[in-house]
């Protein structure tokens, strides 16, 4: 796992969930495709961010990461806002967190594509 397969994975989830918003709230195929697609691509990138990796280490760094980059989007172009200066200081105690995690810039391991059956 490296911070560059994290942002990846969390940049995915936006677009699967910003199209599943727009399904949800205005309905369309397209939203719809681009919703399930990028949940599919979300299940590709957690297959090469697992491998030789741990749970706790790929779902810490998403779960910041994630939270991170989609309220930032949602601030820039969905216009959304926080009620209470505090929920800004539980943005930034997430960007600590992931300063914490001590998650690699870079993988050191070559992925592989595992085998379907295991004997």
């Amino acid at each position: 796992m490296s911070v560059y397969q994290i942002f990846l994975l969390s940049v995915i989830e936006i677009f699967g969930d910003f199209g599943l918003k727009q399904y949800a709230n205005h309905g369309g195929i397209v939203p719809l495709s681009i919703g399930i697609s990028s949940y599919i691509g979300i299940v590709v990138m957690l297959v090469v961010s697992l491998q030789n990796s741990t749970i706790l280490m790929v779902n810490g760094g998403w779960d910041g990461m994630s939270a991170l980059i989609e309220s930032v989007c949602a601030y820039i172009f969905l216009g959304e806002r926080f009620t209470n200066y505090l929920q800004y200081i539980g943005l930034a105690s997430i960007i600590c967190g992931l300063f914490l995690l001590k998650i690699p810039w870079k993988k050191n391991h070559i992925f592989h594509i595992p085998p379907i059956y295991h004997v």
